[in-house]
């Protein structure tokens, strides 16, 4: 549930956001899959998305949404089409929080924007893949009253990395 005290509002990504999207990035990535990647893999991971990438994406991405609180950027997600999916089936790419913000609900807020966002676009149905290893990932989609579906690998640097579709 989200903290009434806060003043939060989700908006598109703007290229001055490039700076605090990459701390995001950082900072989620290393609590979230630390133990989980190999840490060669998650650094090189975090130094290729530094704020000249995330310019680029926010020029590229049309559905890339920053969660706010008060004038602060707490997290990010993207959002479309789903790859490799059906006609009427979006997909949330990506998900993240700052650590700091994490708990407080502002997650939930983000997803729901997601799902707004898919909505206009006549997306009936919703995928979102989680690593299988990220527990916290997995009990926040259930929360949300996704229903783990189907599993596959992912390449992830040198190895394969087991996954899970969480589906609405």
């Amino acid at each position: 549930m989200l903290n009434q005290s806060l003043k939060v509002s989700v908006r598109n990504a703007r290229p001055s956001d490039a700076g605090a999207l990459a701390q995001v990035f950082r900072d989620s990535w290393r609590l979230a899959y630390t133990g989980i990647l190999p840490p060669l893999y998650l650094e090189r991971e975090i130094l290729r998305r530094d704020a000249t990438w995330w310019r680029r994406a926010i020029a590229a991405e049309r559905n890339l949404l920053v969660i706010l609180q008060d004038e602060t950027i707490a997290g990010y997600a993207t959002c479309g089409r789903a790859r490799g999916g059906g006609r009427d089936v979006g997909e949330i790419y990506e998900l993240y929080l700052a650590p700091v913000y994490q708990g407080l609900g502002l997650g939930t807020h983000l997803f729901e924007a997601c799902r707004a966002t898919l909505d206009a676009l006549d997306l009936e149905r919703l995928i979102v893949w989680a690593l299988e290893a990220n527990e916290k990932a997995h009990a926040f989609y259930v929360r949300c009253g996704g229903r783990a579906a189907r599993r596959s690998c992912v390449r992830l640097g040198k190895g394969f990395t087991p996954r899970i579709a969480f589906e609405w």
